[in-house]
């Protein structure tokens, strides 16, 4: 073989095997990262009983975090942690606490506030992830669900990240994430008022990352297409409209283990935003201020399709 040929074509497998073992090196040094950036951290969870907040819950207790789990019932509260102490060791995580959060009931939130407050004292990471969903035209939703909506999806979360934050302050450290709905960005019908409490949230805590920046808080937004109650790998059928398509991922949604280990990742590498979505909803997001009549076009189209489907 000529010798001008050897080297190039020995250099190639050289190269491959090099790049692969960097990349290994990287995802083991992040693996790494990953379980410690918790550890020994107190975490709230705002809703440690949904699908994601059980999820969450169980990945955060096993890398070592000092869990505060929220719910609005003490009897599954007082389950999940007793299915979280049962399935760790003890001698490498913490019993988890429990206070009762009900976004719903704001009159009794101050209450809940000094009680999570007196759990450790101070708090190094809240994950906001409780979240209402309501589906209907707009003229027949109430002005009582409306402030319903907004209570759960805006003024139950602010609320809870202004009571943490000076103690974040004060200590010059902390980690706020809050996971949204893809609908803080981009708008389907039907969602007028979910919709509105969803870019109310997002808007808050893009303001307030700014804000908080000076005082070593980091403030993340995980916005994502819908949090499926499937795992991986499971089906389900949806419905074929035009905007339907912007409002899916794949077709189970996220999964929570999905986004349980973005949360992690997030937590990790401190990113200010995260979109869990698929390439149209990405698409009409950047697209839409560019081509509104045409987006607006696809929505009024979705609606011709769905409308009998709804006002069934």
């Amino acid at each position: 073989m000529d010798s001008t040929w050897t080297s190039p074509v020995l250099l190639v497998p050289c190269m491959v095997v090099l790049t692969a073992g960097m990349f290994y090196v990287y995802t083991l040094v992040l693996s790494l990262l990953s379980t410690r950036c918790v550890r020994n951290k107190v975490v709230l969870v705002s809703d440690a009983l949904s699908a994601l907040g059980r999820e969450c819950s169980r990945v955060l207790h096993k890398e070592g975090a000092r869990l505060i789990l929220c719910g609005n019932s003490w009897e599954k509260l007082q389950q999940l942690s007793d299915d979280l102490v049962d399935a760790s060791d003890p001698s490498v995580t913490f019993p988890p606490k429990m206070v009762l959060l009900d976004f719903g009931d704001m009159e009794n939130l101050p209450e809940a506030m000094d009680q999570i407050l007196e759990c450790y004292g101070c708090m190094d990471v809240l994950i906001l992830n409780s979240s209402m969903k309501f589906k209907a035209p707009a003229r027949t939703l109430s002005l009582e669900m409306d402030k319903l909506l907004m209570d759960n999806n805006y003024f139950g979360p602010v609320t809870l990240a202004k009571g943490v934050l000076p103690t974040m302050m004060s200590r010059r450290c902390g980690h706020l994430l809050l996971i949204n709905s893809i609908q803080g960005k981009l708008t389907v019908p039907f969602r007028t008022s979910y919709a509105a409490s969803k870019h109310a949230v997002q808007a808050f805590f893009d303001c307030l990352r700014a804000e908080v920046e000076e005082f070593g808080i980091s403030v993340s937004t995980i916005n994502v297409t819908f949090i499926s109650g499937r795992a991986c790998g499971q089906q389900t059928t949806l419905s074929k409209s035009l905007w339907s398509l912007l409002y899916t991922k794949k077709q189970q949604g996220v999964s929570p283990q999905e986004a349980a280990r973005e949360v992690v990742k997030t937590l990790t590498n401190k990113r200010k935003e995260v979109l869990m979505a698929p390439s149209l909803p990405k698409a009409a997001i950047y697209a839409r201020p560019f081509f509104p009549n045409a987006f607006f076009a696809v929505m009024s189209a979705g609606v011709k399709d769905d409308a009998v489907k709804i006002y069934k």
